[in-house]
């Protein structure tokens, strides 16, 4: 894998749900507004679910001055509605997005790719190319343990460089806590042709259940033993946090000196851990 001498450091956001957690994440964005990230980004609700909330989040960024990417995912999506959520993007100068197949909205049963415009996050891509030209520098996603849908991991590869080809800028991966998985499929990718800057997902450690429960949802493989000593630790949550940061840190570091491009933080709307592993990271 090649050096990057420049570093991409981004955080994501989840829109919030109430008045409460509105003000929450003001607070949790002015204190990792500090840290003076590449750019923040928000995630998306397939099907309405949090769209009209993903909007307000990312108006309320951009207009504390902060360049930020809203997630855009087509499965369950009108060409219209994409089309209309575009138009709004670009009329609010918002010059980046992250361009994602997503999930069926609740209600719609089985996986049904023939009732949709949209099957894959490629034809997205091509779509947003087709409608606004350049004016988007587009994200994508990558798994470098592989998609929990995909047929195999050759298969994956081969959908991701077809994202690429599509028009993608860059993409960036889903959280994992093995570094030679994210340098075996970048190489992998490369050698297909897809050399655009994958950016490295980090999830920081600081609840054990939930980060089980998050990563068999996500297929994201958790280390042995990194389960059984963060299992050891019981509900001793200040040893589970140290020891997480310890781990985390030390993977962003492998990962830097690699070559990865830059860094891309999960924070679930908290800021004491991506603040702890940037500052370690200096």
């Amino acid at each position: 894998m090649k050096q990057t001498k420049q570093k991409n450091f981004s955080i994501e956001f989840f829109p919030p749900k109430t008045p409460e957690g509105v003000e929450k994440l003001r607070v949790t964005r002015a204190k990792l507004a500090e840290l003076h990230p590449s750019y923040f980004s928000v995630t998306f609700g397939a099907g309405g679910s949090t769209q009209k909330g993903t909007l307000d989040t990312v108006l309320d960024i951009r207009r504390e001055g902060h360049d930020v990417a809203p997630h855009l995912s087509c499965l369950g999506s009108s060409r219209a509605s994409l089309r209309e959520i575009l138009t709004q993007y670009k009329d609010n100068g918002i010059k980046r997005l992250v361009a994602l197949r997503g999930d069926l909205p609740s209600g719609y049963g089985a996986m049904d790719f023939s009732s949709g415009e949209f099957r894959y996050a490629n034809e997205l891509v091509e779509f947003i190319r087709a409608e606004t030209g350049d004016w988007f520098h587009i994200e994508v996603a990558a798994y470098p343990e592989m998609h929990p849908q995909a047929k195999s991991p050759q298969d994956d590869v081969q959908r991701f460089v077809a994202k690429v080809k599509a028009g993608a800028d860059g993409a960036i991966t889903q959280y994992f806590y093995n570094s030679d998985a994210y340098f075996r499929f970048v190489d992998e990718a490369q050698r297909l042709g897809a050399t655009v800057p994958v950016i490295a997902g980090i999830m920081p450690i600081t609840n054990c259940s939930q980060l089980m429960r998050f990563s068999d949802m996500c297929g994201a493989e958790i280390p042995r033993w990194v389960r059984l000593k963060l299992a050891s630790y019981g509900d001793d949550t200040d040893s589970i946090r140290a020891f997480g940061l310890d781990v985390v840190t030390q993977m962003c570091e492998r990962l830097l000196a690699g070559g990865a491009p830059g860094l891309h933080f999960y924070t679930l709307n908290n800021s004491a851990a991506t603040t702890a592993i940037w500052q370690r990271l200096k």
